[in-house]
């Protein structure tokens, strides 16, 4: 069973891709996540131990890591983890490496802006044809939308309960 694990850091190579002879897209990156801690006697916050992992991904997900992630851009990688220990000669080390299942910007640091994919046609190598799609998206989704059926008016509640007293929402929010 392997170890699933979400870590969070910085990209810190630029994302490699290479497409294997059998058409499967791989993207490939190395991640520093460095530990802060804070120092009394300097009064301010220091980098600590820094752990070093290669990323890898792929099909779809490769390809899109391709065209989102970029050398120094803060990121939240999950995925299952594997530790190898290698040799080369007289050298041995250990390799700490994440399968990544999904990756995306960590959002502590910045903001981002998300496009959906939609593959045009299928493409055993992992979606490099596809086209972008971005826009808003519907104010309600009905079961008609998500494919559950339809969705009469008469369905949905005219008021959902304890509600009554509320203010709406917009004018509870801080900003």
């Amino acid at each position: 069973m392997p170890d699933l694990i979400t870590i969070t850091g910085t990209v810190a190579t630029p994302p490699r891709h290479i497409v294997t002879s059998g058409g499967l897209d791989i993207a490939s990156f190395r991640l520093a996540s460095s530990q802060r801690r804070y120092d009394k006697t300097l009064g301010k916050w220091v980098d600590a131990d820094t752990n070093w992992y290669s990323v890898s991904a792929f099909r779809h997900l490769a390809v899109n890591i391709l065209s989102s992630l970029s050398l120094g851009q803060r990121v939240v990688v999950s995925g299952r983890l594997r530790v190898r220990h290698w040799e080369s000669g007289e050298k041995t080390g250990i390799a700490v490496e994440l399968e990544a299942d999904a990756v995306g910007h960590d959002l502590s640091w910045g903001t981002s802006s998300f496009t959906k994919v939609i593959p045009s046609t299928p493409n055993p190598g992992g979606g490099a044809e596809g086209e972008s799609v971005s826009g808003s998206f519907p104010e309600r989704l009905d079961d008609a939308a998500i494919g559950g059926g339809s969705a009469d008016a008469g369905d949905e509640p005219s008021e959902l309960p304890g509600s009554g007293d509320r203010e709406p929402a917009e004018e509870l929010l801080p900003f």
